[in-house]
Formats: structure tokens, C-alpha cells, sequence
């Protein structure tokens, strides 16, 4: 047996890097921290973590020819955002960005955690010939779920991060 490993594994692993800077990042903040605004119209911790978990779900649930989490777990229902079921936060305003008001840091980390769990058991049994399967062929050259998953996990951590920042910005209270 290899004790080295896979693709999948790697994979995994960076997702779980970018779960556990969400969970060290939310787990103590309130309601009214998760929505501060930098500025008064930058991106919130609560938007940036919902965001960063939206587009996990919806891609993993695309390459997977799954449901979303978001949809089928009730995520949507508990979140009461809004907005139709199939955004994201892609392309969203200011006002957008306010609007999602999230009730508790543990909301947030259930919806991540849920979409974690959904991402790594589609991941885990992944092979080297599905990895190289063609996903979106709109792109030159074509997007393989490799390397659209190798985006997802960029974009989530780099959120994340900004999730982070945006922490030490909280006014002291």
C-alpha cells in the first residue's frame, strides 16, 4: 500500500486549510460582527464566508451532477437571504453585501462544515481520469475538474483571508 498521496488527498487537504481559517475566523463573532462592513460598504465576514461556501457548493454540485447543499439540506431556508437560491454572491453590490445578514457564527459553520463534507466525499473518490475530464469548454484551453477545483479552492482561501483581515479591522467593543 502507497503511503503517498493522492490527488484527491492534496485536494482534500487545501480544503481543509480553508476550513479551518473559517472556523478560527467566525467561531467567536457575533451577528453584528459577521455583518460589519469595512468603510461601511466592503465585503462583511459573514459575506465573504457565505460567498467563499456558495461557490464551493455550487461547483462541486456541477462537476458532481449533485444537488447543492444550499438547496437540498435546507441551507437556503435557515439563511433567509434575499436572494433567489442560485446566487452566490457573484457580482453582488454594496447593498447586496448588507443584505446578507447572518443570525450566528454557528449558521455559518454548519453551512461550511455541511458543504465541506459534501465536497470531500465527492473528492475522495476521485480518479486521475475524472480529475482530466473536460468540465467547462468554454475556456482556451478547456477547464478540466482539476483544475476547477484548484479555482475553487484559490478563491475560498483567499476569502478566507480576507475574512480574516477584515477580523483585526472589527472596532473593539
Amino acid at each position: 500500500m502507497s503511503t503517498e498521496p493522492s490527488s484527491a488527498d492534496l485536494l482534500i487537504d487545501a480544503l481543509s486549510r480553508v476550513r479551518e481559517v473559517v472556523r478560527g475566523t467566525v467561531a467567536d463573532l457575533t451577528s453584528e460582527q459577521l455583518s460589519f462592513q469595512p468603510d461601511g460598504n466592503g465585503n462583511s465576514i459573514g459575506w465573504l464566508v457565505w460567498h467563499l461556501t456558495r461557490v464551493q457548493d455550487d461547483h462541486v454540485a456541477d462537476a458532481s451532477g449533485g444537488e447543492q447543499v444550499w438547496t437540498s439540506a435546507g441551507w437556503y431556508d435557515r439563511f433567509n437571504l434575499p436572494f433567489d437560491a442560485a446566487a452566490t454572491g457573484y457580482g453582488h453590490s454594496s447593498e447586496d453585501v448588507a443584505a446578507v445578514r447572518v443570525p450566528s457564527a454557528d449558521l455559518l459553520i454548519g453551512y461550511h462544515d455541511a458543504v465541506f463534507a459534501r465536497s470531500s466525499q465527492y473528492i475522495s473518490v476521485l480518479t486521475a481520469k475524472e480529475l482530466a475530464r473536460i468540465v467547462d469548454d468554454s475556456w482556451d484551453p478547456p477547464v478540466t475538474l482539476a483544475v476547477r477545483l484548484v479555482s475553487v479552492i484559490s478563491d475560498d482561501l483567499q476569502h478566507a483571508g480576507q475574512a480574516a483581515y477584515v477580523k483585526g479591522l472589527l472596532p473593539e467593543s
